[in-house]
């Protein structure tokens, strides 16, 4: 009787072993839950950037303002009826810069 409980042991511990350590066992499941997880996350995350490029894309395809906006911001473009004012800083001598090259050039 002894032999037979030290038998149905060895057997149980090898059959544990196998399960948690095996490359089908527990070990790999939790890391492929955790891949699956993590595959989830990058989805979600690339299914609300489709969202926000379908959009722009009806919006470009269909509003006037997107089309406006980007001639606007890409393109320096201005629209009718505008007037377009470009602010120079006062240390920026770009005006002065061709007098005082050409005073340099005359001896």
């Amino acid at each position: 009787m002894k032999i037979l409980a030290a038998l149905l042991l060895v057997i149980a511990v090898s059959l544990n072993v196998k399960l948690w350590l095996s490359d089908g066992g527990l070990r790999e499941v939790w890391r492929l839950r955790q891949e699956l997880t993590a595959q989830h996350e990058e989805n979600d995350q690339l299914a609300e950037r489709n969202r926000a490029l379908t959009a722009e894309v009806q919006d470009l395809k269909k509003g006037k303002t997107a089309v406006e906006e980007r001639a606007r911001t890409d393109l320096g473009m201005v629209g009718n009826n505008e007037t377009y004012f470009q602010i120079v800083p006062r240390n920026a001598a770009v005006l002065d810069r061709p007098a005082q090259q050409s005073a340099q050039a005359r001896p």
